[in-house]
């Protein structure tokens, strides 16, 4: 049994070029059900979103879908999801499935899936959240993202023991243990911007 309740999976309303992808969101879904972890996610039917959501629902688990009503029909709703949140604007809908969720997990995805990967980072390092994130990192997807961010810390951008915000592994079972497990860098309560 997991000590995580509930992780939100941020990932692509599309499937991209690669199999392997959807060959992971179904391996992370039927992990997080054999777990009983719930999957809390962008609501839709589409892309790995779909993927994961279904990977769920087949092998028995929980799932909680969170999307704007702009967007419900623009992504086809997911109608297996019986747990469906429908709210106002994207702003909401991220504010409800951080609520829902003990921690995080990034998938391949395109600006939406960066957005929200890194909102969480930004607030785990203000402490606003105290919530581990993961990336799973199939086929090298994040490899240029995480130079980027060692291109931050070597030029003084970002602290050294920040790195460890962003826990990235290749395959979902190894990155749920490491979740499960995770000590977040212990966060400074901020007096002026030299501190963050």
């Amino acid at each position: 049994m997991s000590t995580l309740k509930s992780i939100c999976v941020f990932c692509g309303s599309k499937s991209g070029n690669d199999q392997l992808y959807q060959q992971a969101a179904i391996e992370l879904g039927r992990s997080m059900a054999q777990r009983n972890i719930t999957l809390v996610y962008g609501g839709g039917s589409i892309g790995l979103m779909g993927v994961i959501a279904d990977a769920v629902l087949e092998s028995g688990g929980n799932v909680i879908g969170v999307i704007p009503r702009q967007l419900a029909t623009k992504e086809l709703l997911h109608p297996g999801v019986e747990e469906m949140l429908v709210v106002e604007d994207m702003h909401t809908r991220k504010a409800k499935m951080s609520e829902c969720s003990d921690a995080f997990i990034a998938m391949p995805g395109g600006f939406g899936t960066l957005e929200e990967l890194f909102e969480v980072v930004s607030w785990v390092q203000l402490g606003i959240y105290s919530k581990p994130m993961g990336i799973l990192n199939i086929a090298g997807f994040y490899d240029p993202l995480l130079t980027m961010v060692e291109h931050c810390i070597e030029t003084e951008f970002i602290k050294p023991k920040y790195r460890e915000l962003i826990i990235a592994n290749e395959t979902a079972e190894t990155l749920i243990d490491h979740l499960e497990r995770h000590q977040l860098p212990v966060i400074e309560k901020f007096l002026d911007p030299e501190q963050i």
